[in-house]
């Protein structure tokens, strides 16, 4: 049965953490927004953002509202996840408290390396399969600002461009990093 629920938990919450996510990302990076994802993501956390951002200002032209909300959402995740598997925060509930908010911070970093890697892949898929597809400008304003560091160092070879493949790799090692971080925040919960 806990399985079963946190299951449910992690679908549920863990989607709605990255849709929020997601929405940020696209307006952080100046998304083309009337693509199919922005239409579906500004229709399923409009009840959310809206609200949140008469409260929460934007800062520089970032949507912090929409970034504070996907945090929020994986701090619940996660505090609900410890009340279902049991252990509790132990008896140093304010560091436990503290603990929680960075892994979520964790988790969110981790969810944007993934996004970053996905849209990094599909994009390269689609340069081979189908160069002129629709999801073309929206994966571009995902990847290119990032592949533009690699690009400007690394020159293409026999016309293949490789920032990609340099992308992948750092994008790893940074998750490797986080994972290590992960591990040492999760072992001072116990």
């Amino acid at each position: 049965m806990r399985d079963a629920l946190q299951f449910l938990l992690e679908t549920f919450f863990g989607l709605f953490a990255l849709a929020l996510l997601l929405r940020f990302h696209l307006q952080w990076l100046r998304a083309p927004t009337h693509n199919p994802l922005s239409v579906f993501l500004v229709a399923l956390t409009n009840w959310i953002v809206l609200p949140t951002r008469r409260i929460v200002p934007r800062l520089r032209g970032l949507d912090v509202a929409t970034l504070l909300l996907s945090w929020l959402t994986e701090v619940i995740l996660l505090v609900l996840t410890y009340w279902v598997l049991g252990p509790g925060l132990g008896p140093a509930v304010g560091a436990g408290a503290m603990v929680i908010g960075f892994l979520a911070l964790v988790q969110l970093t981790k969810m944007s390396l993934w996004t970053l890697i996905v849209a990094v892949i599909i994009q390269a898929v689609l340069s081979w399969v189908s160069p002129a597809s629709p999801a073309g400008p929206l994966l571009n304003s995902l990847t290119r600002p990032f592949l533009r560091v690699f690009q400007r160092r690394i020159p293409p070879v026999g016309n293949v461009d490789l920032s990609p493949l340099f992308l992948l790799v750092a994008c790893q090692l940074l998750l490797f990093a986080v994972a290590w971080i992960e591990a040492e925040a999760v072992q001072s919960l116990s």
